[in-house]
């Protein structure tokens, strides 16, 4: 079975360099990646994590890119 990584708010924070108080933002506004919430903690799963981030590449201003090589 595969294992799941978890980051709390801290670590991702810290991941991003952006402020704790910008994620819980985000978070109710419903931007960011997915999170759990669990007896009052937040979790991001890794993998939610580094599919935002995948999609949030840019080639340009009007461009998704991809960091997958399509070759």
């Amino acid at each position: 079975m595969t294992e799941i990584n978890y980051l709390t708010q801290t670590q991702l924070a810290e991941r991003w360099q952006v402020a704790e108080s910008t994620l819980e933002r985000w978070r109710s506004e419903g931007i960011g990646p997915i999170y759990m919430k669990m007896m009052g903690r937040v979790r991001y799963r890794l993998s939610d994590i580094t599919d935002f981030e995948e999609d949030s590449l840019r080639g340009s201003t009007s461009h998704r890119a991809s960091a997958r090589s399509d070759r």
